[in-house]
């Protein structure tokens, strides 16, 4: 049997993870990858998406994470988020209205909207929706 990993998911606010784990998946900036015990070390962006995990038990969990950095290491991952929320904790109402007043900035028309940020808030959101559906 493999040895785990440790994972720390943090933000400039808080840490949103601090645990062993048996494999994690992350959405690196030109696509998803994985890293198990032993691992080559390296370093990436990351795209905002799940991050998947299996947990010391085998149980898989998911974290939101918004941009940022995963530094890989043979005995951990250290994941540098935006943000970053666990799935129980995404509150989908206050997605669903921040999805909803993102795509009222981007159709509005408006010379004066940053669309650029509106459109980083709309897949913000939608991710957040997705992965809360996904219980």
């Amino acid at each position: 049997m493999a040895e785990n990993i440790r994972l720390e998911v943090v933000t400039p606010e808080k840490s949103v993870v601090s645990e062993g784990t048996q494999i994690v998946m992350a959405p690196g900036s030109l696509g998803e990858f994985g890293v198990l015990s032993g691992h080559t070390p390296f370093l990436t962006t990351l795209k905002t998406g799940a991050l998947k995990y299996k947990d010391e038990s085998g149980r898989e969990r998911f974290v939101f994470v918004s941009s940022g950095f995963a530094e890989a290491l043979p005995d951990r991952v250290t994941v540098l988020a935006e943000s970053a929320e666990r799935r129980k904790d995404i509150d989908v109402q206050r997605a669903k209205s921040a999805a909803e007043r993102a795509e009222v900035r981007l159709q509005s028309g408006d010379r004066d909207i940053d669309f650029l940020r509106a459109k980083v808030a709309l897949l913000r959101a939608i991710s957040r929706i997705q992965l809360a559906g996904t219980r």
